[in-house]
């Protein structure tokens, strides 16, 4: 008897638990809007073993993903959707081919060369959005506003093509033949226009077609662009401390954890830059937006808040941008710990911006002013190029080593090289403006041969 009721008790409880209301629950999954079919269509198949036989690289990393661990293939992204215009002709050619293995193709299915973010949106809406609003979707803008190389035509366009652009991404274009023109493809540049009208590129850090949420994770998927003199990030990182432990222990860290649940302490040690910018810890979810978490814009000339920075505006406010990032640094450090750092930071920042910067750009604007400085063109007299290192070399530099905490590029490679230029600038230029003689403009500066005329996908006019 005792035995019935016991049973009885149980079954009212598991009755009751299944008539709560799943919103009820605090961590019940949000529904996404996308569904999967567990079975790969014919077409589908055929090319898995197209390309399984022409492209081996190709298909490995696709079935090493998670797309083919959940039946997503080649036609759930390159399947052309209506508006597409880069369809790949040249693939038309493998329709009709019996030398494959599994004989001749059945299947005409048009291809679109390009997966873009909106492709990508189909099953990750919430992540293409937070990236569309990001610094990285917007990039080409923030270059084209920014930087004299190509405001001011300074530099080829091969130069652009093989440098610039494969970062910040190309505005693609369709030739006259009807195919992307090759001087705009291939491309995966972060903040690459496309013809669909979305901005970026997921592959730039989920590297195709393995698309890898741990690859991303990683330091190695940032460095391929922030890195050099202008934006040293990686080299940075190397020297903290931040750095020092990952490469320490690297090789015990869970990079492969699902999406949202990669927590300090359990998966890893110390952060890796994704885990500070993009990362959910703590507090603060996931977010493709690496806009957030910013309190100062050190990439700027002078240093203003992100909701100040004139190329691209945040539209968010940098006291609660900064509270979120203290959240992340909660999940290892005490307050006091991460409130000394901020006031380092701040004091850094303006000590750059008062005595460097300032000074810098009012003696530049008065040599322009007595018309000792040509403004026709950028970079063709030393000043306007001495000018442009102290606030986009030396000067990022100690702005950035103060901010990710590496005292050699604070100090060394930051404020001590912007003391030796900013002298050597006031003094040329203190010398130019007592004696009244114009700057020397350099006749032989080769190939300042790029079109100034701004993207018209991007500024909805030309300027």
């Amino acid at each position: 008897m005792r035995r019935t009721w016991m049973f009885l008790t149980i079954g009212l409880l598991v009755v009751g638990l299944m008539a709560v209301p799943a919103m009820a629950q605090p961590n019940f999954a949000k529904v996404k809007e996308y569904r999967i079919e567990r079975s790969v269509p014919p077409e589908a198949q055929a090319c898995i073993e197209c390309h399984r036989a022409t492209t081996p690289g190709v298909f490995a990393d696709w079935a090493k993903s998670r797309h083919a661990n959940a039946n997503i293939t080649c036609l759930d992204c390159h399947l052309v959707q209506p508006g597409d215009q880069d369809i790949a002709q040249d693939h038309e050619k493998y329709y009709s081919r019996s030398d494959m293995p599994w004989g001749e193709a059945k299947y005409k299915m048009p291809i679109a060369s390009i997966v873009t973010p909106k492709d990508c949106s189909r099953c990750h809406p919430d992540e293409a959005t937070q990236y569309s609003k990001s610094k990285h979707a917007n990039t080409i803008e923030i270059m084209w506003k920014l930087d004299p190389w190509l405001n001011k035509g300074m530099n080829s366009d091969i130069e652009r093509k093989t440098g610039c652009f494969n970062c910040h991404g190309t505005v693609i274009t369709i030739d006259d033949s009807g195919k992307i023109d090759p001087n705009t493809w291939p491309n995966a540049g972060v903040g690459r226009l496309n013809l669909d009208g979305s901005k970026g590129s997921c592959t730039s850090c989920h590297t195709r077609h393995r698309f890898s949420v741990g690859e991303a994770r990683k330091p190695e998927a940032c460095d391929q662009c922030h890195l050099g003199p202008d934006h040293p990030q990686i080299e940075i990182y190397e020297e903290s401390k931040h750095g020092t432990i990952y490469h320490a222990y690297q090789d015990e860290y869970n990079f492969d954890a699902a999406g949202g649940t990669w927590t300090a302490g359990v998966d890893y040690r110390a952060p890796t830059c994704a885990a500070c910018h993009m990362s959910g810890s703590g507090k603060e979810p996931t977010s493709h937006d690496v806009t957030q978490r910013l309190s100062w814009e050190t990439q700027a000339p002078l240093t203003v808040r992100p909701q100040d920075f004139k190329p691209f505006p945040s539209g968010t406010d940098w006291k609660v941008e900064r509270q979120k990032m203290k959240n992340i640094c909660s999940s290892c450090h005490g307050d006091s710990w991460i409130n000394d750092f901020y006031d380092g930071f701040d004091k850094a920042v303006i000590e750059y911006n008062d005595l460097y910067f300032k000074p810098a750009k009012a003696k530049l604007d008065e040599l322009y002013e007595k018309g000792l400085l040509d403004k026709t063109k950028f970079f063709d007299e030393r000043l306007e190029v001495e000018y442009y290192e102290l606030w986009h070399h030396e000067g990022r530099r100690a702005r950035m080593g103060a901010m990710m905490m590496a005292p050699d590029y604070a100090w060394w490679h930051g404020f001590y090289e912007c003391k030796l230029r900013f002298a050597n600038y006031m003094e040329e230029a203190n010398h130019l403006i007592e004696t009244g003689q114009k700057a020397y403009i350099a006749k032989d500066f080769p190939n300042a041969t790029g079109d100034t005329t701004r993207p018209v996908k991007i500024f909805g006019k030309t300027q």
